[in-house]
């Protein structure tokens, strides 16, 4: 018996890897590249390139070489604001979706000072239905922004990167310990063992502390006054009403199992509904993590 639970936990601990491995590569970062030109097509040099993320306010920033040519790397998959501006010139927004791990050419052309400033990037940019800053609620002084809120929005941004993918992890964490709980509680008449006692207690202990490691990097994310939420992220953080105190109820709860189990009893009065708390909030986690990592 104990030589088949400590296979069915290695089982577990190789299934876990395998999906954070896989999760992380379904959140490989994508490329941004093009060239800048006046309205002769000639090649603008030194123009500044600010790129964000409409949904999840990833920001990144930088300026064309001699040839009026740029490239921004290490973007997550969504749909991106591209303002582009350059001395003597009119401002130029365009519009972009990028997937998982793509690279994705954009040339814009800038009108001359005194001709139409109006948006004119080559039919590479996104289409007009896409959502822009101004309609997700980005104050303007938010989208073209100084050097200090550029910085907020950055520091921003990479903590909601870090909290996006630590999310995903979690979410293999929380799945593995959910296939490992037959081993705890017993199965099929047969009773759990001290092992898979174990074996599940530690995986739910990992998954509370992936936890609290994602909720932190949301939390303490630098907040941009003006900014209404909208589109996915609403749905986002709806879910973390439920996965929030549905995680806290499935470790209570755990815990008290775990107790009745290790005395020799069986799971009884509340405890009996640890499964279920772990399964909805499972749910509610998943579901918050798929509405930030896939746009529809």
């Amino acid at each position: 018996m104990n030589s088949k639970t400590e296979r069915f936990a290695v089982q577990i601990l190789l299934f876990s890897l395998i999906v954070c491995t896989n999760l992380r590569a379904q959140n490989s970062s994508a490329t941004l590249s093009g060239t800048v030109t006046d309205s002769s097509g000639s090649p603008v040099a030194n123009a500044k390139i600010s790129v964000i993320n409409v949904f999840s306010g990833q920001t990144a920033e930088t300026h064309c070489n001699a040839s009026g040519h740029f490239i921004v790397s290490n973007l997550g998959p969504g749909n991106y604001e591209i303002a582009v501006s350059a001395e003597g010139f009119p401002s130029v927004t365009s519009r972009a979706r990028l997937a998982s791990g793509s690279s994705k050419d954009l040339n814009i052309q800038l009108e001359d000072p005194v001709g139409n400033s109006a948006n004119s990037a080559s039919p590479t940019q996104g289409s007009g239905t896409e959502p822009s800053l101004s309609s997700l609620g980005f104050p303007p002084s938010v989208i073209k922004g100084n050097a200090q809120e550029q910085a907020l929005l950055n520091k921003r941004s990479r903590m909601l990167q870090i909290h996006q993918k630590l999310g995903m992890i979690t979410v293999g964490a929380m799945v593995a310990a959910l296939i490992a709980s037959p081993g705890a509680k017993g199965h099929h008449g047969e009773p759990g063992g001290a092992t898979g006692r174990n074996v599940h207690m530690a995986l739910g202990v990992t998954t509370a502390a992936l936890y609290a490691a994602t909720a932190y990097f949301a939390l303490a994310a630098p907040r941009v006054p003006g900014v209404k939420v909208r589109g996915p992220i609403r749905l986002h953080k709806a879910m973390a009403w439920i996965h929030g105190p549905g995680m806290i109820m499935t470790a209570i709860l755990g815990a008290m199992a775990y107790s009745q189990l290790s005395n020799g009893e069986r799971v009884h009065g509340i405890a009996k509904y640890h499964s279920t708390a772990a399964i909805v909030t499972a749910a509610a986690l998943g579901t918050a993590v798929f509405s930030v990592s896939y746009k529809f």
